[in-house]
């Protein structure tokens, strides 16, 4: 079986780091994001700054990080000069020392600083412009795109901009799933989905503007605090349950519903990222032609599939949700493995290990409602989110899950008739009259025996 899609990079596959590690592509907010940097052509920029020496193509690596460190707030155009003063100086004595070593000497700037403008920097002077933005600095990148911060000149507002590597940009099915992913956001508008606002191209690189989300992922939280609480879990699935319902009524499966995800702005409002994989449940070619193939995150991908199944409908996003409330709120993934086959295998075929079994704080509803969202028969989950956040919203309010709870009271009760009719059953069996034949040679034989009985007692007081 083929795994499309899944990017699964080291860190799934070890989904809770140890708090120091590398984080890398781990915690980056909008997600899946590339390994080529991307900078948009900022035009605008401090006069201030552009002192200094200019290349053939009109700028240096000095003039450009000095114009990023003015324009970003980082030092003002008195302390870029005076540190391209130095630079001078110091060039005249045989010391030359660049730009960014002396806004670090002399305390202007941090070393992260540096090293985040740099990558910017290298992106201007490779070409990688887009008309219209202003690129702020790299908010992550992965396998499939780097995501940056920018500024939509025309609107003075702030957006995200995912650019489709340079080593995808000759491959039409990347290409093609990289604006499917743009039109696919587009049709959507809701507050708990990170909005579409433009896709195009602009010299060799492909690219798609979002709306900027000020916050972090799930996955960041997990990684930080280990897990949710009931009561802030249970906010963010509510969320993100309208917003699937959202999508499913305009057509549309995510595919890929997982931690990494879902970003949190810092009031609280939690938004679905990343479309990548979001394909029309009425589009039966794009379906038959991944039939027999993995899409999805192993650790949350539902079992229809993992299995490669033509209909794929909302029940799989639902399957993934409850996958990722349940790490939310255990602080672990619900089925691991050596390999992403292990793990997915495990969702075919192993038991879940309830959620308040892992973290006996959780009360029964929640339970019982991660439960049924991860049944393994898709027909056994919701099949709509509006049931699936009536129970929610129930667990949320203290009360039992009207649906789910009924459906556990039903397999309760059928187990037990079932019980109780095989115990009838073994009754009734044990309770077959004795034919009369049968029960009269008993009768003899029980006098019999009683006779014999007497005799010998006689024998032994006459004796």
């Amino acid at each position: 079986m083929t795994v499309k899609g899944s990017k699964l990079d080291l860190g799934e596959t070890n989904p809770l780091p140890k708090q120091g590690d590398g984080r890398s592509d781990e915690t980056k907010p909008l997600g899946e994001a590339a390994q080529t940097p991307h900078a948009g052509g900022s035009t605008a920029g401090s006069e201030q700054s552009r002192s200094g020496d200019a290349s053939k193509g009109g700028t240096n690596v000095d003039t450009l990080l000095g114009r990023l460190v003015i324009d970003q707030g980082l030092a003002t155009p008195e302390e870029v000069q005076h540190c391209l003063t130095q630079s001078k100086s110091l060039a005249e004595e045989q010391n030359q020392r660049s730009l960014a070593d002396l806004l670090v000497d002399n305390s202007y700037v941090t070393q992260r600083q540096i090293a985040r403008l740099r990558e910017v920097v290298a992106a201007e002077r490779q070409g990688q412009k887009i008309p219209g933005y202003k690129i702020i600095g790299k908010l992550g990148a992965g396998a499939m795109a780097t995501v940056h911060k920018a500024k939509q000149l025309s609107l003075d507002r702030h957006v995200a901009i995912k650019v489709l590597p340079r080593k995808f940009s000759s491959n039409p099915q990347f290409i093609e799933r990289f604006y499917a992913e743009g039109r696919a956001a587009a049709q959507l508008n809701h507050p708990n989905i990170v909005q579409a606002y433009d896709v195009g191209k602009a010299g060799e690189f492909h690219y798609f503007v979002m709306e900027f989300v000020d916050g972090s992922t799930v996955y960041d939280q997990i990684v930080a605090n280990r897990r949710y609480t009931e009561s802030d879990a249970l906010d963010i699935a509510i969320q993100i349950a309208e917003a699937l319902q959202h999508a499913h009524e305009k057509g549309l499966i995510h595919r890929d519903v997982k931690p990494k995800n879902i970003m949190v702005t810092k009031s609280g409002m939690a938004k679905l990222a990343d479309l990548g994989l979001a394909r029309a449940i009425s589009d039966r070619e794009a379906a038959e032609a991944e039939a027999g193939k993995a899409f999805g995150t192993p650790y949350y991908i539902s079992p229809e599939q993992v299995k490669g199944e033509v209909n794929i409908g909302p029940p799989a996003d639902i399957y993934s949700l409850g996958a990722t409330l349940y790490h939310m709120l255990t602080g672990s993934v619900p089925f691991d493995g050596k390999n992403p086959s292990a793990v997915m295998h495990k969702h075919l075929k192993a038991d879940l290990v309830p959620p308040d079994h892992v973290n006996q704080k959780l009360s029964a509803g929640i339970s019982e409602v991660i439960e049924m969202m991860m049944s393994k028969n898709p027909k056994a989950r919701y099949q709509h989110c509006r049931d699936l956040l009536l129970d929610l919203r129930a667990v949320k309010a203290k009360q039992s899950p009207p649906i789910a709870h009924k459906g556990f009271a039903e397999v309760e009760l059928a187990s037990l008739a079932k019980a109780e009719a095989a115990a009838v059953g073994e009754i009734a069996q044990d309770k077959t009259p004795i034919p009369m034949v049968r029960r009269s040679y008993l009768i003899a034989l029980a006098a019999a025996l009683g006779l014999s009985l007497i005799g010998n007692i006689l024998l032994l007081i006459l004796s």
